[in-house]
């Protein structure tokens, strides 16, 4: 049995009280504003292949569960198969080459994390991204502050699946009943139950606040307005 498969094991036998040292944050729409780059490689590649453009209130919807996901739901169906695949390969081939045009923390994020560093509170980032993608931007913005960063490999399943929560967690020596899980989307609340966690979301990333509250929250949910509020919660 692998490390992750052990983990997974532990975690379906424990009950859980918080008491909070750890932070696991999602990357996109929690700590790094990627919205306009994605956008704009999502369109590139759309107008490349003579296809209808898409709004940033679309792509913003379309995001949370990885870039197979957003360039299916932009296409909408107008090219499958090859040409699909086609498309999504302009897409993929734009971004890496313009992915850090526009990118950057959000506001406030960056003394967040300089204030619970100081509190000797570990920190790890989970992602959809491709794990090489995830390492090298936590490596670029959040080098010094985040103790691990975990995106999707052949071993770590994408979220909901709790996977890469799973490893943060052991990276850092931490369990379930030492964490909260920070993200912006239904992907994330979800991805914070499968882990066995308190949720913290936030308003400012890929989803409307309304449309947050209207989930099907669990008992340990919390919303967050600024960067700053997230401390009331260590």
């Amino acid at each position: 049995m692998n490390n992750l498969a052990v983990i997974l094991q532990q975690h379906k036998t424990k009950n859980y009280i918080i008491m909070l040292d750890t932070i696991i944050f999602d990357l996109d729409g929690t700590l790094l504003d990627t919205l306009d780059d994605l956008a704009n490689s999502v369109n590139y590649a759309l107008r490349t292949h003579q296809l209808k453009e898409r709004s940033i209130k679309d792509i913003r919807r379309f995001l949370g569960n990885g870039i197979r996901y957003l360039m299916t739901n932009a296409v909408d169906n107008a090219v499958t198969g090859d040409d699909f695949e086609t498309v999504f390969q302009t897409f993929r081939t734009h971004y890496v080459a313009h992915c850090l045009d526009t990118t950057r923390p959000y506001p406030g994020i960056m003394q967040l994390l300089e204030t619970l560093k100081s509190k000797q509170i570990k920190m790890a980032i989970v992602s959809n991204k491709l794990d090489p993608a995830v390492q090298e931007l936590a490596e670029r913005f959040f080098k010094g502050y985040i103790d691990s960063a975990v995106g999707e490999s052949k071993t770590v399943r994408r979220k909901p699946n709790p996977d890469a929560v799973l490893k943060a967690m052991h990276d850092l020596g931490t369990t379930a009943d030492h964490a909260i899980y920070v993200g912006d989307s239904e992907v994330d609340l979800e991805t914070a139950k499968n882990a066995g966690l308190p949720c913290a979301l936030v308003t400012w990333g890929f989803r409307d606040e309304d449309f947050l509250r209207s989930l099907p929250l669990q008992r340990d949910t919390h919303f967050i307005n600024q960067p700053a509020e997230l401390l009331k919660l260590v």
